[in-house]
């Protein structure tokens, strides 16, 4: 049985099967191989569908003959789907990408991914790097999660400008959010306020009566309709659908946005192994980082330096940037769902 705190309790412990030297990448002759494969299934909450659906495009552009299936869903949903992939003996997802690193450290410990090292990994931001020791999953994606308003019902002068602003009487049953039994981003985000303000941030938070929706992206929806006018959501999602002509506003916390750094990674029993190895190359090669740029997604490849800035949504040089370890998140999302449900209910 697969669990969060396993990822806890055995992270010094390796599968024997991970002793040897992980398998480089040939790529021309991964590519002759997934031909013959001709398919891979992608379980991921990295993105929004559309994105999900731009990039599996992109990929099948680029091999023509090899057809990406995409099952975009909550991060905590996709996790569920594949745990009961496990468990009933079933081998459907070929590459596995989540928000919540505790998926992927739950998973590593359990031998469930294999082990491959992509020659795209030589091209990672140093702080991307060495995201799992063990060489079964690595960044693909980034984001950082802000402070958002609809720029029709709210001043820019008066947009909440950090993430105790959220807690102002003015705002009650006007704000927007996500659920962390959902959301790995949104758990994520939950376990860094948690960090700097205590849980009484979220008991009195609780008190504004906010929308809480599922995934992180529902409350830029949500102030697109005007339904409620201030949240939380990703930069990447949420300047995209202001270029767009949407009224939806951004501000950078000055306390800090919270940094998402979302893995991939190739599932031990895929059924189409060397398409997923190609995929998880491509994943965190040169299109995939310029696609994700372009859509407001921070870059994780160091030749993707030009595609900061505005080029990447307009992400400010100087924005504080809060970013939480792994054991923090593998830890923390478990305790603060509980802590979530005690507070909010549902």
């Amino acid at each position: 049985m697969i669990t969060r705190r396993t990822a806890l309790a055995g992270a010094a412990a390796l599968p024997a099967t991970w002793a040897a030297t992980p398998a480089l990448a040939d790529v021309a002759a991964l590519e002759a191989a997934a031909r013959k494969e001709g398919s891979l299934t992608w379980y991921t909450s990295h993105t929004d569908g559309e994105f999900a659906q731009a990039a599996a495009s992109a990929f099948m552009a680029q091999y023509p003959g090899i057809k990406v299936v995409h099952i975009r869903t909550t991060a905590q949903v996709a996790y569920q789907r594949l745990l009961q992939d496990l468990k009933n003996g079933i081998a459907n997802c070929d590459v596995f990408s989540s928000t919540d690193l505790g998926h992927d450290e739950a998973l590593r410990i359990e031998g469930k991914f294999a082990r491959y090292m992509p020659e795209n990994a030589a091209a990672l931001r140093p702080e991307y790097r060495g995201l799992d020791p063990a060489d079964t999953y690595f960044a693909t994606l980034s984001e950082l999660v802000v402070l958002i308003h609809n720029t029709t019902k709210v001043k820019a002068a008066d947009s909440p400008k950090n993430w105790p602003d959220l807690l102002n009487p003015r705002w009650r049953n006007q704000i927007a959010i996500g659920h962390p039994a959902y959301s790995g981003t949104v758990g994520t985000w939950v376990v860094a306020m948690r960090k700097l303000y205590g849980w009484s941030y979220f008991e009195r938070l609780e008190k504004n009566r906010p929308l809480i929706g599922r995934s992180v992206n529902d409350a830029v929806s949500t102030l697109n309709s005007g339904e409620r006018i201030v949240g939380m959501s990703t930069a990447g999602i949420s300047q995209l659908t202001a270029l767009r002509g949407n009224p939806v506003g951004l501000d950078f916390p000055t306390e800090g946005a919270v940094q998402i750094v979302s893995p991939s990674a190739i599932m031990a029993n895929a059924p189409h192994p060397n398409a997923a190895r190609l995929f998880m190359e491509w994943l965190m090669g040169p299109a995939h980082a310029r696609l994700s740029a372009e859509a407001g997604r921070r870059p994780v490849r160091m030749d993707d330096a030009a595609l900061t800035g505005t080029a990447a949504g307009g992400i400010p040089a100087d924005a504080k940037v809060l970013r939480l370890s792994t054991a923090e998140i593998v830890k923390g999302i478990p305790e603060v769902i509980e802590q979530w449900r005690d507070t909010f209910g549902g």
